[in-house]
């Protein structure tokens, strides 16, 4: 059986790369700072789960809130690892010498947004918890889910379509 052709290669983070990493961070820890500040006036009982409308369709202990950070770190730690081993990734036959840096920062480019998009969303939906139990708002509206999703969509589309460019 012959080996597909992955050299290791150590190829820093471009400058799209770490301001990606930086919104992500700032983010999710400004959602942290946001629930630890709140903590005390968060009741007792949180949205524990919505529907696909962002509607509330079950409630849970405040300190299920709690799940969502480790979470989100969980899921920043593990796709970072990932970020930082393309060589692993999936990539078509034509991958070669002359082209594997491109391939490789094209696949890495998309991990790292999609990471990012993910950290964002766990920022987001611990707010907005926060918001629907302290009565601020009713739910997480009908756009939620269909603009996180629809982001992922996009993103793989465009990373498919510069792939598909490199020669």
């Amino acid at each position: 059986m012959k080996f597909p052709y992955r050299p290791v290669l150590k190829i820093p983070k471009t400058r799209m790369e770490k301001i990606s990493d930086l919104i992500g961070g700032t983010f999710f820890l400004l959602s942290l700072v946001f629930v630890l500040y709140s903590w005390v006036d968060i009741p007792d009982r949180i949205p524990g789960h919505f529907n696909s409308l962002g509607e509330v369709d079950r409630w849970g202990s405040k300190y299920e809130i709690i799940i969502l950070p480790i979470m989100g770190m969980f899921l920043f730690f593990l796709l970072s690892l990932f970020e930082k081993a393309p060589h692993m990734h999936n990539y078509p036959k034509r991958l070669n010498e002359n082209n594997v840096e491109q391939f490789y920062i094209n696949s890495r480019k998309t991990l790292n947004i999609i990471k990012n998009i993910c950290l964002i969303t766990f920022a987001t939906l611990i707010v907005q918890i926060v918001r629907v139990a302290k009565g601020d708002i009713q739910s997480l509206g009908i756009w939620f889910l269909p603009i996180f999703i629809g982001l992922l969509f996009l993103v793989i589309i465009i990373s498919l379509v510069q792939r598909s460019k490199i020669k």
